[in-house]
């Protein structure tokens, strides 16, 4: 059953040096339950296509559909919360907030997807990413992978059908990125959709389905 997909659609940037197009009558499907890689050299529009498939980045052209429906043909209000509710984003640079504890970042996530505060549910979130003794702490008491679990926990948390990750080992050594990639596959295994961007062939090979992308384009 396909989930999510792109139907040629193309995204153009203007600056005053030229354009860029980031996408280019691109055309890709996600099934549920899928755990897919997308690599590409820098500029090639792997960020971009992540933020066209999470409602978050509108292309100039073409459509993108969840469960045959036009997610841009929503209102603002009912994309954003199609979003709070369905996808969770995993970032690069984590976009913890610094003045909140490792339990409140994750417990924010429910807040703004208008649930209930679980204690219960965020301890055992924590405790699966092996955080239970780090609730306490702000981000800066924390090294670089544990603040990428935390990260993790948040996007978990509001118990989403897919994920979203852009470059979520890129800023980690080799050995924690495996163990963050292994912490990717042990959620597809529970049923949620993966799908994450890297630069490392080594850890796109780890996916059942990789895409390439150069110039907008799949290749």
């Amino acid at each position: 059953m396909n989930m999510l997909k792109i139907e040629h659609a193309s995204k153009t940037f203007h600056h005053k040096h030229g354009t860029v197009s980031a996408l280019n009558d691109f055309s890709f499907e996600i099934k549920k339950g899928e755990f897919i890689s997308i690599s590409g050299p820098s500029g090639s529009g792997k960020s971009t296509l992540l933020l066209a498939l999470g409602g978050m980045s509108h292309p100039d052209n073409g459509k993108v559909m969840w469960n045959n429906e036009s997610i841009y043909n929503w209102e603002l209000n009912k994309r954003a919360q199609w979003r709070a509710k369905e996808v969770g984003f995993i970032f690069q640079t984590f976009n913890l907030i610094n003045y909140l504890t490792v339990y409140e970042n994750v417990a924010i996530a429910l807040n703004l997807a208008e649930e209930k505060v679980d204690r219960k549910r965020i301890i055992g979130i924590l405790d699966k990413m092996k955080l239970s003794n780090r609730i306490k702490h702000l981000p800066n008491e924390l090294s670089i992978g544990q603040q990428q679990r935390v990260a993790i926990a948040r996007s978990l948390i509001k118990n989403p059908s897919m994920l979203l990750a852009d470059e979520p080992t890129g800023n980690l050594d080799p050995q924690t990125a495996n163990d963050i990639l292994k912490i990717l596959k042990e959620i597809n295994n529970e049923g949620k959709t993966v799908v994450f961007i890297t630069h490392n062939p080594d850890l796109a090979k780890l996916a059942n389905r990789n895409i390439r992308i150069e110039e907008g384009r799949i290749v």
